[in-house]
């Protein structure tokens, strides 16, 4: 055997077909394509249609909820505030809210409110008037020997009757 005689057994290697080469080539014309219409030209694609059948991603369930008009709050840490007490960007005496906090650049726009998160130290004694606060940051605050006014909500009468009609059909049904 000589290096020229060796070839790969038959059927090993297979040409690859170039379709709408011609009539001659056996598959010219349509090219394997079918006939005609949106589907026979290049650079098409009619994402997830199945013909007239639900789609995939109309069948499957849906999961999950997004609040319509959900309030987006600007947190806090408190060891964020001492970092700013520290840095002389706030004035600890004075009470502390979103305004000034934006004022200050330790919060960079007023967003829907401000709401306190509970890592970190607080070693300074403060006043904050704000949207939430946790738990911890309520007990670390108050232990610091600060307060915490909550900006209370505006609720509607209309609201609070509309609450207690469901709530009293709520109860009904139970019983």
């Amino acid at each position: 055997m000589r290096r020229n005689e060796i070839k790969d057994n038959p059927g090993a290697s297979k040409k690859r077909v170039r379709g709408g080469r011609g009539i001659g080539s056996g598959v010219g014309k349509t090219g394997g394509r079918g006939v005609k219409g949106q589907k026979s030209r290049s650079g098409v694609a009619i994402n997830a249609y199945e013909g007239g059948q639900m789609t995939l991603y109309m069948r499957l369930p849906k999961r999950g909820f997004n609040k319509w008009r959900r309030k987006d709050y600007n947190e806090l840490s408190l060891g964020a505030l001492q970092t700013a007490i520290d840095a002389g960007k706030v004035d600890a005496s004075a009470e502390i809210d979103n305004a000034k906090l934006v004022e200050a650049g330790v919060v960079r726009r007023p967003k829907d409110g401000l709401r306190l998160l509970g890592n970190g130290v607080l070693k300074a004694k403060v006043s904050i008037k704000l949207d939430h606060a946790s738990a911890s940051a309520k007990a670390a605050v108050e232990k610091a020997g600060g307060s915490i006014t909550l900006i209370e909500k505006k609720i509607l009468a209309a609201d609070e009757e509309k609450r207690a009609k469901t709530a009293a059909k709520r109860e009904a049904k139970k019983k």
